[in-house]
């Protein structure tokens, strides 16, 4: 341990969570744990929740490096605890005091008479290793490490994490961090901060994590001042150990919590956070706010789908698969939160507004139907109901406004009569306050109402006059309230969309009969040439080992073989060229469409020779019977940094990457997943048979998908896939695949 682990200008420097750096933390820090040797990669997997107690539910936590000087992390971790009741004996850790808080201060871990569950480590960097083998000698159980200086830094640092995670794991110690903020539980039996956010958050339902140290400590401050409750709290920083799908799977098991909500700059292991997620959002709903674009890897993407895996619309579908809401900003994220925090979901869409002044009551009934909810359609018996309640200038359609002279009285019959209304799903009370009605009263009424029903139901409280006790009332009975409405309208879509990602079917991907021999032999040929593309039959062999249709080739290497290609293909045809790096053919003037004559043959076959053979001596020409009777649609799979394989499905031909209408899902697929990608596709009217046209199969369509999902299952080697076009043909005849590329990659051993 260092002699000046008290000092505060190197404490400033080395052992405060760097938040310049903090974008960098997430993105640098996978790569020091790339570095680690798959042994121990798999060891932490497998250690999943294990040992997590250590860190939320210690008996006993000594803080490293505690300071005697205000304003110090170390003082500030060391007060949190205290007055913060942790429940347990509190150890402060200096070398060079006595006394830290009045309490009597080791000069080691290993000096401390009684058992230590947690430490909290907040020496310099470079006294860490040695700090962290004292507790695994002590028999510490967790550690919670505050300081920066690790693999966010690069260089040594990421050696020095890699030192750290060998130590803890030689010990058996699970570790948050380095470089955060630290953990919180709030349960009345641990009472635990052992962090130094400045403000300890309202005990509540809600476990919050976050990858970066300065936004934790604005969610809890935040979610103190929106009378939101936590359960729990951790600053990952780096994640060297204890990780996102660890968090979500102890959380899982904790009573206390009823919703999960996170900041993630990355994702780590994101096949393993897609399963855990898939399980525990069916009973606890989880909120991301998701920052930056995922990275591209340094290989060029051959396939569309590799260019377009990077996108936003591709973070959006792989949460969506798992069941978790992305949410646009921390703002909504809080938003939602609130109103989640009942644990009240509509059955529907439908939503009951009730107002008196018709101003915000539009600008509530657009938002609602611009975010995909609508209006219930009132049932007679209601109306009556309100009739009675309301005065004759008063309109009972919905919105229900009330005018601006409706008091608790008024508000308390309309809102009786909406809730108990089966066409209404979830409600939202609007009120302006005029001078002449107690907004006390009303937010009374509000709230009894909110706490009785089984329903949602937000409020927006509007004017000046509305009176801070009017919002408190409303906070202290857990209501959630708007500013605007709009943002009462944003919370109600995001319960309908929770409500929808708890409901999606828990099922097994199909399997169908294929050639698997017949494909393997295709890419083993093309591996043992060192070829990463297949080509020619190869790719007809795999496509036709899994069933599915290609249109009818032949790949000619003169002008004698083109014209004994007629005989099998017929006319109209394509011509195409054939050649190492021409991937994208139309874009580069290398497809000729309907050839039509023997003469037009010859014609395109030179005109290609022309084109491309000085540049590339080995090109040879493609001819494919012409199809165009259907919509041209594309299939995708690609290798994803964060996300692992997934697979796209939207609009094809020449138009994939300009309308980037493709819909993306993690593999492998399950029937739910591939109808959902079908049916996502923006333009998917055309499937239905636009302008007159028929309809395609969109079954056949499904079936594509799966199959080309158990491709990927069955054939690891498989890193980017395009099936481009692929023509879906009208009333399924003659659909096929017109043109393809596949990639492939070596699977490590």
């Amino acid at each position: 341990m260092s002699p000046q682990a008290d000092s505060p200008r190197r404490r400033a420097t080395s052992a405060a969570p760097s938040r310049k750096r903090a974008k960098a933390t997430s993105a640098t820090s996978p790569k020091g744990a790339a570095k680690a040797a798959p042994a121990r990669r798999l060891a932490r997997r497998l250690a999943g929740a294990k040992g997590l107690d250590a860190l939320f539910r210690p008996r006993s936590i000594a803080v490293i490096g505690a300071s005697r000087k205000p304003h110090q992390i170390g003082h500030e971790i060391v007060a949190n605890l205290v007055d913060g009741g942790f429940t347990g004996p509190v150890y402060p850790v200096n070398p060079t005091a006595s006394v830290v808080r009045s309490m009597h201060c080791f000069p080691r871990v290993s000096a401390i008479p009684g058992q230590v569950d947690l430490a909290v480590i907040v020496v310099p960097a470079p006294y860490v290793l040695e700090t962290a083998r004292d507790c695994g000698r002590k028999g510490v159980k967790g550690i919670v490490c505050i300081t920066a200086g690790f693999a966010e830094v690069g260089g040594e640092g990421h050696q020095r994490q890699q030192q750290l995670v060998e130590i803890c794991e030689r010990y058996r110690m699970r570790l948050v961090g380095p470089n955060c903020m630290g953990v919180l539980n709030t349960a009345v039996e641990v009472s635990m901060n052992a962090s130094f956010a400045a403000a300890t958050p309202t005990p509540g339902g809600a476990a919050f994590l976050s990858q970066s140290g300065a936004l934790g400590e604005a969610i809890l401050s935040d979610a103190r001042s929106l009378g939101l409750g936590v359960s729990m709290f951790a600053s990952v920083g780096n994640r060297a150990d204890v990780s996102p799908p660890d968090l979500l799977e102890y959380w899982e098991s904790d009573p206390n919590t009823r919703q999960i909500l996170m900041y993630l700059e990355a994702f780590g292991e994101p096949e393993r956070f897609m399963a855990i997620a898939r399980r525990v959002s069916r009973n606890k709903p989880i909120m991301v706010v998701k920052s930056g674009r995922t990275a591209r890897g340094a290989q060029a993407a051959i396939s569309h789908t590799g260019s377009l895996a990077g996108s936003e619309a591709a973070v959006d579908s792989l949460l969506n698969q798992c069941g978790v809401l992305r949410v646009d900003t921390m703002k909504d994220l809080f938003a939602l939160a609130g109103a989640a925090q009942a644990g009240k979901f509509p059955r529907g869409r439908r939503v009951g507004i009730v107002t008196n002044a018709g101003g915000p009551a539009i600008l509530a009934t657009d938002a609602c139907i611009a975010m995909g909810l609508e209006l219930g359609d009132l049932q007679a018996a209601t109306r009556k109901k309100l009739q009675a309640a309301a005065p004759p200038e008063a309109s009972l359609t919905n919105p229900v406004d009330l005018i601006a002279s409706a008091g608790p009285r008024r508000f308390d019959l309309a809102l009786k009569a909406l809730l108990a209304d089966r066409k209404v799903d979830m409600v939202m009370a609007i009120f302006v306050s005029p001078v002449m009605i107690d907004a006390a009263a009303v937010a009374r009424v509000l709230a009894a109402h909110a706490a009785t029903t089984d329903k949602p139901m937000v409020t927006c409280l509007l004017g000046k006059s509305q009176g801070e006790e009017a919002v408190e009332i409303l906070r202290e009975s857990g209501v959630p309230n708007y500013r605007f409405p709009e943002e009462a309208a944003k919370a109600l879509s995001g319960l309908h969309q929770l409500r929808q990602l708890s409901r999606r079917p828990v099922e097994a991907a199909p399997r169908f009969r294929v050639a698997k021999k017949k494909a393997r032999i295709a890419v083993e040929t093309a591996l043992a040439a060192g070829r990463e593309t297949l080509k020619g039959t190869e790719l007809l062999d795999l496509m036709t080992a899994y069933g599915l249709p290609v249109v009818p080739s032949r790949i000619v290497t003169g002008r004698e073989e083109a014209l004994k290609a007629v005989r099998a293909l017929g006319f109209p045809m394509v011509a195409k060229v054939v050649a190492s790096g021409i991937e994208h053919k139309s874009d580069s003037g290398g497809v000729i469409l309907g050839i039509r004559s023997r003469e037009e043959l010859l014609e395109a076959y030179d005109q290609l020779e022309a084109s491309f053979l000085q540049d590339h001596p080995r090109m040879h020409v493609l001819l494919q019977s012409m199809r165009g009777e259907g919509v041209e649609t594309f299939f995708g799979a690609a290798t994803d940094p964060q996300f692992g394989r997934m697979l796209a499905f939207g609009l094809g031909g020449i138009h994939v990457e300009i309308m980037k209408d493709v819909v993306f899902r993690l593999h492998p697929l399950t029937r739910f997943d591939a109808e959902e990608m079908v049916q996502g596709v923006r333009g998917r009217a055309l499937f239905e048979g636009a302008r007159g046209k028929p309809p395609v199969d969109t079954e056949q369509l499904v079936e594509t998908l799966l199959r080309l999902s158990q491709m990927l299952s069955d054939i690891p080697e498989i890193v980017e896939l395009d099936l481009n076009p692929f023509l879906a043909g009208y009333n399924g005849k003659g659909s096929c695949v017109l043109d393809m590329r596949v990639r492939l990659q070596q699977p490590p051993s």
